[in-house]
């Protein structure tokens, strides 16, 4: 049996009401208090677990989940505060693919998901260990059991036995699943943060009498920011702070707070955890810094043992503007304007800035969290409890690190498609990260696996604050365009070009107009304006003629978007006329968004008042800045217009015969290491991956017999060195090519064993490849991330040139699209210059068989196939480089706090 996450670290996770539990193996030393667990059943209970109502089958049932583990069994239970909640089993019998479970929760916990959990738990378990069904007897009448199970999520079929159901469950861990998890998940997730973000009482530790203190300045946001609930201090030299009534302790506060904000030095954190957890408190907010290894576990275990959730250390705060509440526990200089972006930070100043400028935008804050040094709560957690408020629509995140990428990606994906979702690319730059050791490390930067995510999740990733602002504005004020087409107007030609150039570098379109658009401008622009797009329409137009020419441009079906570029001028001055008011004046939300560049504008971006109610319209100060809001926008309604991908099924896997070929490899090499070439062969062969005809050969004998069974029409072939640990063959000058007859294989092959006697292992000896498109694609494991599949130009000078695509595993068929179609050799593909385009369904067939051998094993950290041969025939790999690393599977959907 594998011995799986669970065995090694105990999980804890949320019950559908907000709690903490426990998940983790039973042991023998839990006997005692299993026994208790089955004594404390009810004669009813007992009846539905065991059939029966004898005590005797209880003892024998703590007797079996505390012996010693043994193969084909498991037992887990959930406990919380050292009570047993519930406990789940699975054994299998002769067949070891299926295992039978039961389920026994505690009295007064029924309908808390204590049993569905476990069974979460107990599938992820299960699949590790190779498990692809379980069956389980109830009771007909047991109908709480059996709507567990039908609930799952997992294809499940009954038969039925007399007084007796037998379910059958299958563990494959499809969509549905994955989505059934998720939304259990986010229900639970979202009622342990409401005592954090909606707490009925607050306390805050460490406000002091003198002026200075964090926890003074937080006590006093919270207290002048119309907080609406109940507020405390806790401080034992003083009977009240700022007006607030102060008492010694936490356990000596009239009622249990909800929430308490600790801000006292590093050493006391740890205490005062334990002493809030103690007295029931459901959440911290921890705002103090420096904590030291020993003192951050001990935190960490006292929010744990008693199921409080945590925000920080090392923070700024948090808020919510919510009426009701009106809760502002930050130490922000000012309160933050309510309104509708949900705001989630790493970085206390990121946070001020993105507070001060969405409350100057007049966007203002639904609920702000800084996460600070995240030991539990993120932003995945922000996230789910943006999507249910009824008050956010417009999440801004700045993330420094992702806990589990995966399963934030899929909330994220989710979330994007009901509110933009912005985050700004933090830690681009690669500095100090060590040597890769093949094409494919080297190419894996932090940054393209980082904007893989973003891209696959539908994230709108700005560069800066600055930039996140300018698109959050557009985004919270304007209809989505329909595509990237943008027509220019501006009363100052050269303003004009400014724009159309940023248009360019932004990957925005500036269409030519139809004859009808063409003809309404001559009609209503005054003499001497120019009809093109940009449209010049010259200092002298008027308010009345921008307004007709906005209208004109905006019924053209080719145009998406316009984006009007204004100078303040003499003429308008004297005339009376606000050309701004052209843009602001029309009642109603026009059907295409308008922007505004105005170059004198003393702030980067403004939301401008529109006569509608309600209404603004974005200005920004550079047309740069307009132009890469509205890409955001357009690659935003891009990303919404497609539906989303699915994860091909693929025919002839061996992903058994692909794992015991792991497991041989690293029982052999404990440490990993580079397969060699017939191991990588075989494995390749498991997924039905092409390779070019090859033959192995130690010999100088070897090599020639090798070389005449595998000489093509034109009789040449090549001969590559090999040894453990050589990547680069290339670089070492360790191929021959071109070798024609007996003498030229005999001499390439003593040239090899000459240079490199003291490493060869022996020689690949392969036909000699056509001519056709040389590609690269490869897989790199990232700890952070997991599987990263690349995707673009190959041979010798790939990294060179850094022609690359990346998205995460596994593929859709969407991902592998833009896989094919993003590097800059996308047109070599499709055809060019006379050339036919190369066998795209093969190609597009090997990246997703590649993505699916990297799905199927963790072990797998690098797979480097360069070259990769693309011809109109099909696709074929010409060289493959594959290392292993004695990983274990982890399950990142299932349910469990970081």
């Amino acid at each position: 049996m594998t011995d799986s996450l669970l065995e090694r670290a105990p999980a804890h996770a949320l019950l559908a009401d907000g709690t903490t539990v426990c998940i983790r193996s039973a042991t023998a030393g839990d006997h005692d208090r299993l026994k208790g667990f089955y004594d404390d059943m009810s004669s009813e209970n007992l009846r539905l677990r065991f059939f029966s109502v004898s005590r005797r089958s209880a003892a024998m049932a703590a007797d079996r989940a505390c012996a010693p583990a043994r193969p084909g069994y498991r037992a887990l239970l959930a406990e919380a505060r050292g009570r047993v909640l519930g406990l789940a089993e699975y054994e299998t019998g002769d067949d070891k693919g299926s295992a039978e479970i039961s389920i026994a929760v505690a009295d007064g916990l029924h309908h808390r998901g204590v049993g569905t959990l476990l069974v979460e738990h107990l599938v992820s378990a299960a699949r590790a260990d190779g498990i692809t069904t379980f069956t389980a007897d109830a009771l007909s009448e047991n109908r709480e059991v059996l709507r567990l199970f039908s609930d799952l999520g997992l294809h499940t079929s009954r038969r039925f036995e007399g007084p007796e159901t037998r379910c059958t469950i299958r563990l494959d861990q499809d969509d549905t699943y994955l989505t059934a998890v998720e939304a259990r998940g986010r229900a639970a997730d979202v009622a342990s943060l409401r005592p954090l973000l909606c707490p009925e009482a607050v306390a805050v530790v460490g406000a002091g009498r003198k002026p200075g203190s964090v926890g003074r300045a937080i006590l006093h946001h919270i207290h002048t920011g119309g907080y609406t609930r109940r507020l405390f201090a806790v401080n034992p030299s003083v009977t009240s702070v700022l007006g607030v009534p102060c008492y010694p302790s936490v356990g000596s506060l009239p009622v249990t707070p909800d929430l308490v904000v600790v801000a006292v030095p590093a050493a006391a954190v740890a205490a005062c955890a334990e002493e809030c957890g103690k007295a029931g408190v459901r959440a911290l907010l921890v705002v103090t810094s420096g904590l030291g290894p020993d003192q951050a576990q001990a935190l960490r275990a006292a929010c744990r043992t008693h199921g409080m959730r945590l925000v920080g250390p090392n923070c700024l705060g948090i808020s919510n503007t919510e009426a009701r509440l009106s809760l502002d526990a930050t130490f922000a200089a000012g309160h933050p304007r309510p309104g509708a972006a949900g705001v989630a930070v790493q970085s206390g100043g990121i946070g001020i800035a993105l507070l001060d400028g969405l409350s100057r935008l007049g966007i203002g804050v639904s609920s702000f969290v800084s996460l600070g040094d995240k030991y539990d709560v993120s932003g995945n957690d922000m996230l789910q409890w943006w999507e249910t408020d009824g008050r956010t629509d417009l999440a801004l995140l700045h993330l420094e690190s992702f806990g589990n990428p995966r399963a934030f990606s899929r909330t994220a994906r989710r979330v994007a498609r009901r509110m933009p979702v912005l985050t700004v690319d933090a830690g681009r730059s690669p500095a100090g990260r060590r040597a890769a050791a093949s094409h494919t490390a080297a190419a894996a930067t932090p940054t393209m696996t980082r904007r893989a995510l973003f891209t696959q999740a539908g994230i709108t990733a700005a560069r800066s604050v600055g930039e996140l602002l300018e698109a959050a504005a557009l985004l919270h004020s304007q209809t989505l365009p329909e595509g990237n087409r943008v027509a220019i107007v501006t009363n100052a030609g050269g303003a004009g070009v400014l724009a159309a150039d940023a248009c360019a570098e932004a990957g925005l379109v500036l269409p030519p107009f139809t004859p009808a658009t063409t003809d309404a401008l001559l009609a209503v622009l005054p003499d001497g304006a120019v009809i093109g797009n940009p449209v010049d329409a010259t200092a002298a137009v008027t308010e009345e003629q921008l307004t007709d020419c906005v209208d004109a441009l905006m019924a053209d079906p080719g145009v998406d978007a316009v984006l009007v570029v204004l100078v303040p001028t003499a003429l308008a001055t004297a005339t009376g006329d606000d050309l701004v008011r052209a843009l602001t004046g029309a009642p109603g939300r026009r059907p295409k968004p308008v922007l505004a560049v105005r170059l004198e504008q003393d702030l980067p971006v403004r939301l401008l008042p529109a006569a509608d109610e309600g209404g603004t319209i974005p200005s920004y100060a550079e047309p740069q800045a307009a132009a890469r809001a509205l890409a955001h926008a357009a690659a935003r309604a891009a990303w919404l217009a497609r539906p989303a991908g699915t994860v091909p099924a693929l025919d002839d896997v061996g992903t058994e015969r692909a794992h015991a070929l792991a497991d041989a490899h690293l029982a052999a090499h404990p440490d990993g290491g580079w397969l060699d070439p017939r191991t990588c062969a075989d494995l390749l062969a498991c997924y039905g991956i092409p390779q070019i005809p090859w033959a192995w050969a130690e010999t100088e004998d070897d090599a020639v017999r090798a070389a005449e069974r595998l000489r093509g029409a034109d009789g040449r072939v090549v001969m590559k060195a090999h040894w453990p640990g050589l990547v680069h063959k290339s670089e070492e000058r360790a191929v021959h090519l071109d070798l024609r007859g007996e003498p030229q294989v005999r001499a390439a092959f003593r040239d090899l064993e000459t240079r490199f006697g003291g490493l060869m292992t022996g020689v690949v000896v392969q036909s000699l490849a056509r001519r056709g498109t040389e590609l690269f694609a490869g897989v790199v494991q990232d700890e952070v991330f997991g599987p990263l599949v690349l995707f673009g130009l190959g041979g010798t000078a790939t990294e060179v040139l850094a022609d690359h695509a990346a998205r995460l595993a596994p593929l859709t068929d969407h991902d592998v699209h833009d896989l094919i179609t993003s590097p800059r050799c996308a047109p070599l593909l499709f055809g060019t210059r006379g050339n036919g385009p190369v066998d795209l369904e093969a190609l597009e067939q090997l990246l997703m068989r590649l993505s699916r051998m990297a799905a199927d094993l963790p072990q797998l950290a690098e797979a480097d196939f360069n070259p990769v041969l693309a011809t109109p025939g099909g696709v074929t790999v010409l060289d493959a480089r594959i290392r292993l690393l004695p990983r274990r599977p982890q399950d990142p959907y299932l349910r469990r706090l970081r």
